[in-house]
């Protein structure tokens, strides 16, 4: 085969390759119990004082669209959705309408004025800065609820809850309570087919919450909670990572830093799950949470034992351990109760180090797919070395081929975020929605501060079913696709064209709250001006970087030189 004929040929791969996401996106939404990491810090485990919290791998709806807070008359109802993650819309092969949310499945009470949020799949920050962060978790089977329009009574989903949420409040422990009535009165009402858990920040308080839905059997007649939750705040100076599996574990109700559903123990018992004539103190966690896997102990492992390396003896995972991948299946498996609920970290946290988490792939662990043995070739003299082609982000497929043992990254497709919320400055600058689209570990993380009034169309704009070039995240896309035809060299040229812009955000992060926040004081209206000209100046910047970067890759990676 001459070198022409291999360009086309590389060319072709690519779009075949391309058309993955589709089959990505939709895997991952059909089980999302194993895809969104959350970590969040309270206000003194951080290097700037800032509450933090975070998620990844959130669903294939990552446009933002910022709904204005506005006025409604006594007595107007506010309506309930189901299909803002692309469940249950009655057509799915094209993206909603910008401003159309899903079916309406119901109603609830309208307040007379609502705040101004960013409106994604999972709702994330409002102007108030409150922001939450959502991972699905899982649920015992008993308590499962599926959508079936006419029959299921329950119509309150986590990402509905969410914007009701951001809408209403602006703190988190308010946040918490609503959240607890709506899903407690309308039902709650699995998206994913599982059990929720929520990161809920405002600039001084970091609060978890853990929900369940209670069966289909339940109706809004019965009288009983159409719920079961319950809630803690997080330890000014702790962090807390959840890995799409319940953290909570012993409950004191009667404490102020506590908020539960009235049925909190009484369905366990109920259910058999639990003998308070046994003398064992009720768990949360084993009362209503499944066995664990190992893809959530990986997470909550790299995580907990890099940012607290001395609480405890962790397992031994790094590749230069004595137990390295030849003896995988010797590693202690050690349960959920051995990860902390919170934990103190010996390191102040900082965004970027949020950042470099969402971005993992278990670099040097047993853990890391790069290191598989089927990606060692020959490098002459009887040597071998890992191919350049090498990637943690194969398709399913692909891994089948190749006879790759799959282990999750801390995150894959979606978008996600990391949420910044300062105390001592206005709520238009005090709050900062890092937002990245498609894969951490490829996508720039793009920062927009609470008080934008609008973001770049190439950030309101993907359908995952058809490509566009006037979208962020098929851009970011299309780049993570050419990189597969050399992973390792082609990660170096991505950091290359992506970190400089990136870390200038940080750089210039103090210069531009200053003059923001200085603004608020005498022209609100023009620091609203800047704040959003600045956002979607930098948008388009990014996807510009990431167009050339595309060049780059095709010409270095499919040319004749390859």
């Amino acid at each position: 085969m001459n070198r022409p004929h291999f360009s086309v040929f590389s060319i072709v791969w690519l779009l075949a390759a391309a058309g993955l996401l589709l089959q990505v996106d939709l895997a991952a939404q059909v089980a999302r119990e194993e895809g969104c990491t959350v970590i969040g810090a309270g206000r003194l485990a951080t290097i700037d004082g800032s509450v933090i919290t975070s998620h990844s791998d959130c669903c294939s709806e990552c446009r933002i669209q910022v709904i204005p807070g506005r006025a409604f008359p006594k007595g107007a109802k506010a309506p309930v959705h189901w299909g803002m993650v692309y469940f249950g819309a009655e057509d799915d092969r094209h993206a909603l309408p910008l401003g159309e949310f899903g079916k309406v499945i119901g109603e609830v009470p309208q307040v007379e004025r609502t705040y101004t949020y960013f409106h994604t799949g999972y709702s994330q920050m409002n102007e108030r800065q409150l922001a939450i962060g959502e991972s699905t978790c899982s649920q015992r089977p008993e308590l499962d609820v599926a959508w079936i329009e006419g029959l299921t009574r329950q119509i309150m989903t986590i990402e509905q809850a969410q914007v009701f949420a951001l809408e209403r409040c602006t703190k988190a422990s308010e946040a918490v309570k609503l959240i607890g009535a709506l899903v407690e009165k309308y039902g709650f009402l699995p998206s994913c087919g599982g059990s929720e858990a929520l990161c809920v920040a405002d600039p001084r308080e970091l609060w978890t919450m853990e929900i369940c839905s209670v069966g289909p059997e339940w109706t809004p007649e019965s009288g009983k909670p159409g719920a079961i939750w319950a809630a803690r705040r997080v330890p000014d100076d702790h962090v807390v990572v959840i890995a799409n599996y319940f953290r909570i574990r012993e409950i004191d109700p009667k404490s102020p830093d506590v908020l539960v559903s009235p049925n909190y123990m009484t369905e366990a018992v109920a259910r058999g799950w639990h003998d308070p004539k046994s003398g064992r103190p009720f768990v949360w966690q084993e009362a209503y949470a499944p066995p664990i896997r190992e893809g959530n102990l990986s997470r909550m492992w790299l995580i907990t034992s890099t940012l607290a390396p001395t609480l405890k003896p962790w397992p031994k995972r790094a590749l230069t351990d004595a137990a390295g991948p030849a003896t995988i299946y010797a590693q202690p498996f050690e349960g959920a109760a051995f990860y902390p609920w919170s934990f103190k970290p010996e390191k102040k946290v900082s965004v970027q180090d949020v950042i470099a988490f969402q971005r993992s792939a278990f670099e040097n662990t047993i853990y890391d797919m790069t290191w598989d043995p089927a990606w060692m070739v020959p490098a002459g003299g009887g040597r071998l070395e890992k191919s350049p082609m090498a990637s943690p982000f194969i398709s399913a497929e692909m891994e089948k081929v190749l006879r790759v043992r799959h282990h999750r990254t801390i995150a894959t497709q979606g978008y996600g975020m990391v949420a910044q919320l300062r105390s001592w400055l206005p709520d238009a600058v005090g709050g900062i929605y890092w937002f990245y689209v498609d894969n951490p570990s490829v996508s720039p993380y793009v920062p927009v501060y609470a008080g934008v009034t609008d973001v770049s169309p190439l950030y309101k704009t993907y359908d995952y079913r058809e490509f566009s070039e006037g979208s962020a995240r098929w851009t970011v896309d299309f780049v993570e696709k050419l990189m597969l035809l050399r992973w390792q060299p082609a990660l170096k040229d991505l950091r290359a064209a992506r970190d400089p812009v990136e870390s200038g955000f940080f750089a210039e992060q103090a210069a531009v709250d200053a003059k923001a926040a200085a603004m608020l004081k005498t022209d609100p209206a023009g620091a609203a001006r800047y704040l959003t000209g600045l956002t979607v100046s930098r948008m388009e910047t990014l996807v510009e970087v990431y167009r050339k970067l595309r060049k780059t890759l095709l010409a270095k990676y499919t040319g004749d030189g390859v």
